[in-house]
């Protein structure tokens, strides 16, 4: 069997722009995931966060002309 390092060996040197870009890229997303992860599991936002909760299912500041509207929902659909 081999060792275990042997697995997780990468040739640096071999890596082409692409494997760099890509490393770069997955290194600043995760950091980005990371930050908002503490952001919004931090006990200080909670307050801030809720508050905030049911924007997408509040229509009202909408103008009147452009909101969408659905059919009522009649007594005998009921």
């Amino acid at each position: 069997m081999n060792k275990l390092s042997d697995y997780f060996h990468t040739d640096w040197a071999a890596m082409t722009s692409n494997d760099w870009l890509g490393l770069v890229m997955t290194i600043v997303v995760f950091l980005v995931m990371l930050g908002l992860y503490l952001y919004v599991f931090h006990p200080a936002n909670k307050e801030r966060l809720e508050s905030q909760r049911f924007i997408p299912l509040d229509d009202e500041d909408l103008p009147a002309g452009s909101r969408q509207h659905f059919p009522q929902k009649t007594e005998d659909q009921q």
